[in-house]
């Protein structure tokens, strides 16, 4: 037999072969303690030096996620340093931004932020942008939407800050962590997932480093280029702000109540059915009374879906929920959940809501429950834009899990105070009435003449089955027919189908 020796001239000849170079015969070893090791070679830097190395140049598209929901603090702090440091000109492309981000108003009154794409925006800078303060006009998508522009490459990343409740120096991170040292908690970074997956450079921003391996972990360190260690990434304790609430309205609680109804007589309810909820009072509390009824008919559900509440989780620990799979939770409880069950699994935006991915979750989506605005007589839904022209609310899952569930259910007052909710045609077009199915209001319920099926087992229910135009004069009978509203010709947002398509434009309220 040959050896090594005998063999050169075979393996010179098969490297020319290749096109590749001979082994030069001696292998580099580095023989440091390993945990000295990673000190050495990580990739933990300071927030301005990522910011550098990343080669993030004035009109680029930085991005960020909005898990921490009110309690975030890594957008204003890394734009903060972004001003600081001279950029100009910026795109931001934020899964979502709310009240806490009215900094940013400044800094889009000094050039820094001239471009945004989000899912939703609240506050103070929805109502500046609403007056319009932006000379382009916001980009908005739906978190499927959203999605799939990053995958597709219709939405291109140049830097995403993301901000993780753990992370090693190697950049594995999660939205919990597991130390004693531990600051935050989020749960799942769904909407984190895809930018870190097709950004071009990843910025980990954690407030708590650990040993490596940090597993299981959310974001991978083949994902991530550097780690930026900072005091605080968020306050737990505001993930349930905004829209995220129970309620004791009598109102909301009879328009839950009627939802449950709906869905047990609609023929989607039985052992193995899937459901999500929005995240309107409403239809949280329906969640409620389906769990009594599934106590009551001894019937399971196989998953359940979206972002997932404190509710949820109580229904998955009793048995009546099989599988929890989660783009964003809710509270804190649904965050400790998926921090410690191997049955509550964290999607990516995409896994959750793409159109484009046929294992999206909300293609096996039996039944949703959602909050609107506004619905028109074609079943249109507004949640984005309120009575008054400004801008209050998010797209965020709405058209997806409308347009994918077997049976999409829209909770609605008929009225709020004395503004119309169900009308003649929505303010702003967000998710289309041929994607909805039932509308439930205090006054009785509508269903859709396309789900003809559904308005028949509805009616043998007792249910009291409406028809929508006549809700619309009820609520014009009350309250007379609203002023219109003060709109200017400046186009401040863009409204995107989840295909890609554009499907409205939102209008400045005049001053």
């Amino acid at each position: 037999m040959s050896n090594i020796k005998e063999r050169a001239a075979l393996v010179e000849k098969a490297a020319a072969a290749m096109g590749k170079k001979v082994y030069s015969g001696e292998t580099p070893k580095n023989t440091t303690f390993r945990k000295d090791l990673q000190k050495v070679q990580s990739k933990v830097v300071t927030l301005e030096d990522a910011i550098r190395l990343s080669g993030l140049k004035d009109g680029m598209t930085i991005s960020f996620h909005h898990h921490f929901r009110g309690g975030d603090k890594v957008v204003n702090m890394v734009v903060g340093k972004l001003a600081e440091m001279g950029f100009k000109n910026l795109h931001l492309a934020a899964s979502s931004l709310s009240d806490v981000h009215a900094p940013l108003i400044d800094h889009i009154k000094n050039g820094v932020i001239t471009k945004i794409s989000t899912s939703g925006l609240r506050g103070e800078l929805a109502k500046e942008i609403s007056h319009g303060l932006m000379e382009e006009p916001v980009v908005f998508r739906s978190h499927g939407g959203r999605g799939s522009a990053i995958a597709n490459g219709d939405l291109h990343i140049d830097v995403a800050f993301l901000g993780a409740s753990s992370s090693d120096p190697a950049g594995n991170a999660s939205g919990y962590s597991r130390s004693d040292h531990a600051k935050s908690i989020c749960g799942s970074l769904g909407y984190a997932k895809p930018d870190a997956q097709y950004a071009d450079k990843v910025v980990i921003i954690t407030d708590d480093l650990v040993d490596y391996p940090n597993t299981p972990n959310s974001i991978s360190e083949h994902d991530v280029d550097y780690v930026v260690l900072v005091d605080s990434v968020g306050d737990s304790s505001k993930i349930s702000s905004g829209a995220i609430r129970d309620t004791k309205n009598p109102r909301d609680i009879l328009l839950a109540m009627n939802a449950a109804k709906v869905i047990v007589n609609s023929g989607y309810f039985k052992e193995g059915f899937s459901i999500q909820t929005g995240s309107g009072g409403a239809s949280l509390a329906a969640v409620k009374y389906i769990r009594e009824e599934m106590i009551k008919r001894g019937i399971h559900s196989s998953f359940a879906l979206g972002g997932i509440t404190a509710h949820m989780v109580k229904m998955h620990e009793e048995g009546l929920i099989e599988r929890l799979i989660d783009v964003q939770s809710f509270d804190r409880v649904a965050a400790e959940s998926i921090k410690n069950d191997p049955f509550h699994k964290g999607v990516s935006a995409n896994e959750y809501a793409s159109a484009d991915e046929p294992g999206s979750a909300v293609h096996y989506l039996d039944i949703v429950i959602l909050s609107a605005l506004e619905v028109d007589v074609n079943f249109n839904v507004n949640v984005l834009v309120g009575s008054d022209g400004v801008i209050r609310g998010a797209v965020g899952g709405h058209p997806d899990t409308a347009a994918d569930s077997a049976l999409s259910i829209i909770v609605c007052p008929l009225m709020r105070g004395r503004i119309p909710c169900v009308v003649d045609e929505v303010t702003t077009l967000i998710t289309p009435g041929s994607t909805v199915d039932v509308v439930v209001t205090e006054y009785g319920i509508a269903v859709n003449p396309r789900r003809p099926e559904i308005a028949e087992r509805l009616k043998e229910a007792g249910l009291k089955i409406v028809d929508i135009h006549d809700l619309k004069e009820l609520a014009l009978k009350s309250i007379g027919v609203p002023d219109p509203l003060p709109f200017g010709d400046k186009v401040v947002g863009v409204v995107m189908n989840r295909d890609g398509s554009v499907m409205d434009v939102i209008m400045n309220i005049k001053d």
